[in-house]
């Protein structure tokens, strides 16, 4: 059986951290009258594998969820997080993150 390499669970450990504090600042500014986080910057921080720390801030803060249209798109960016992180975990996956994906990123970075 494969194990989810370690880089991939502090990745999702470290956003969802930085996800919650996103959230609870939005949630302050909600309340103090100030600028908000666009939803579309929580929606993003979710797709990119914040997702477990926006439900953590959802359910502890009571943020965002009586916006059905909010939820109902957090849903399909979980949707698509997982449908990616299980994709990438295959064999095909695992080719064309090594081959074409991780190339790419160090060609960017380079």
């Amino acid at each position: 059986s494969r194990k989810l390499p370690f880089i991939i669970g502090f990745a999702y450990l470290l956003i969802s951290l930085i996800t919650v504090l996103v959230y609870a600042k939005d949630k302050y500014s909600a309340q103090t009258d100030r600028w908000r986080t666009p939803e579309v910057t929580l929606h993003f921080l979710s797709l990119i594998g914040g997702w477990p720390g926006a439900l953590v801030a959802q359910k502890i803060l009571r943020h965002k969820t009586s916006k059905s249209e909010f939820i109902s798109t957090y849903r399909v960016t979980v949707f698509f997080n997982v449908a990616t992180l299980l994709v990438i975990y295959t064999e095909q996956g695992q080719y064309l993150l090594h081959s074409i994906i991780l190339p790419f990123i160090r060609l960017l970075i380079n």
